[in-house]
Parts: structure tokens; C-alpha cells; sequence
């Protein structure tokens, strides 16, 4: 399958990004020319994204991020050391880089690739055959700390989840640990929902809600957001749950949560 490259001309349809201060990106693919078109299409677009380095291997990654301690990196799974390179550059930054957050590109849709980005500590997964204009969105999404995940690859982790793990929850622990408060917490947070939203359903402060979550983060074993929303989708799997509320908004690119993250 031919690789489909960011092009600058696809900016023209951006929309105006709100004022701020630039967000800071490394760049990692497998060429020079690929690095150098995308970082062409973000010095056009009104975004505020600088480009501060590029990689085509993994030791450039490595090397880039230390020098530069970008905000975000946007590294392809391929780079010009191997096929997988990019996910063993991710895992590193994961240890040598934690300030700086992961997007792992893909070149389709494929669920072994979803998976093992998540696995290397990627903050988000794009897929080259997306628009560009979504790239920006997810740069803006995974730098505000929270997680750009669309449906299909949601679908995809839960999936793997339960496969390797039918009868447990993160943690070893059981859905009993929760009182009925608890429960209703992570269902609402599940559906996408922020803790603001949250708190007005449940006609509690947002402080109590944040407490709430930190309470079920340690009973379940879970680190995030992100997880707990798989963990109710597993469970419910589980039990053969099949009816569920609609949320406000698909966990997509296109409408990404602000309820994949950990802090308010």
C-alpha cells in the first residue's frame, strides 16, 4: 500500500486556532523529505505549532528530544532503522522524555498497530489518511494532557482487553469494590463526559467529583480516564450489557473528550 504524505496545501481548510503560545513538536518519520513536508504544512497553517526538530531514526528521536524537550512528538511507527522503530522510540521517551507526549502515526486502521502504540505510551494514534487539519487537533488535544483516540480504535483496545483478559479488571480487582455513587461516576465518565458534567448530573462539586475518581483510580487499579472508560466497556462486555446511554460526543478525532484525562 502506497504511503499517503501530508501535503501544505491541505492547510488551506484549517480553521484559525485560538491565540496562544506555540506548541513545541518533533517530527519523526522515515525520510527527510516526508519530516520536511510536514513540518512545511505546520509553518503554513494558522495553528500554533513550531516544529523544532526531525528525526528519521530512532536514535535521532532520542538525541532530538533531549536537546529540544519538545511538547509533543509525532513519531510514524516506521522510521529508516526498522519497521517498528518508531514504537521503540516512543517507549523510550516514555522513560528518558516524560514531559514530552506521544503521537504515534499509522498508515491504517490496523488493530495490532492501535494496540501496540498504546502499549509503547503513545498519547494518541493518527492514521496518515486522515485530514491534516485533524492532526492539528489532535497536537492540541494530546498537549492539554488528554488522550485522541477514535471510535474504531477504542473498539479495538477493548476488544484486545477482553480477549486477553475475559474475567478480570485492571488491578485484579471487581467491579463490588464501588458503592452505587462510584459506579455512577464511572458510567457517566465512560459516556464522555467531563467532571463538571458529571458533577451537575449528580448535583455534586466538581471538587468531590475529582475525589470521587481518585478514590476509584486506586480501588480499580486504573491510572486514567482513558482506562477507566475501558474498564466499563469491558465490563459491561462482560455481563452482557448491550443498552447504554448516548453521550454528548463520540470519543472520536472528530469530537475528541475532554473526559480521556486525569485532572479536571
Amino acid at each position: 500500500m502506497a504511503k499517503k504524505h501530508l501535503s501544505p496545501d491541505s492547510v488551506k481548510q484549517l480553521r484559525v486556532a485560538k491565540p496562544g503560545q506555540a506548541i513545541s513538536v518533533l517530527v519523526a518519520d522515515e525520510s527527510r523529505m516526508s519530516c520536511e513536508l510536514m513540518a512545511s504544512a505546520f509553518k503554513q497553517g494558522p495553528y500554533p505549532i513550531r516544529v523544532v526538530a526531525l528525526a528519521i531514526d530512532s536514535l535521532e528521536v532520542g538525541r532530538a528530544a533531549e536537546e529540544h524537550h519538545p511538547d509533543v512528538a509525532i513519531i510514524r511507527i516506521a522510521l529508516k532503522d526498522g519497521p517498528t522503530m518508531g514504537l521503540s522510540a516512543a517507549r523510550n521517551l516514555r522513560v528518558s522524555a516524560p514531559q514530552t507526549k506521544v503521537i504515534v502515526l499509522i498508515d491504517a486502521n490496523v488493530g495490532a498497530s492501535v494496540i501496540e502504540a498504546f502499549r509503547a505510551g503513545a498519547r494518541g494514534i493518527f492514521c496518515s489518511e486522515d485530514p491534516f487539519d485533524s492532526l492539528c487537533k489532535c497536537i492540541n488535544i494530546v498537549y492539554q494532557g488528554q488522550i485522541w483516540i477514535k471510535n474504531e480504535h477504542l473498539l479495538y483496545v477493548t476488544d484486545y482487553l477482553v480477549q486477553t483478559s475475559p474475567a478480570t479488571v485492571p488491578g485484579g480487582r471487581t467491579s463490588n469494590v464501588l458503592t452505587k455513587r462510584e459506579e455512577s461516576v464511572v458510567q457517566l465518565v465512560a459516556e464522555g463526559m467531563t467532571n463538571r458534567a458529571v458533577s451537575h448530573r449528580l448535583n455534586l462539586s466538581e471538587n468531590t467529583v475529582r475525589n470521587y475518581l481518585f478514590r476509584i483510580f486506586n480501588k480499580l487499579g486504573t491510572s486514567n480516564r482513558l482506562e477507566l472508560a475501558l474498564y466499563e466497556n469491558n465490563r459491561r462486555q462482560m455481563n452482557g450489557i448491550t443498552e447504554r446511554p448516548h453521550p454528548k460526543g463520540p470519543l472520536s478525532a472528530e469530537t475528541p473528550s475532554s473526559s480521556l484525562t486525569r485532572s479536571a
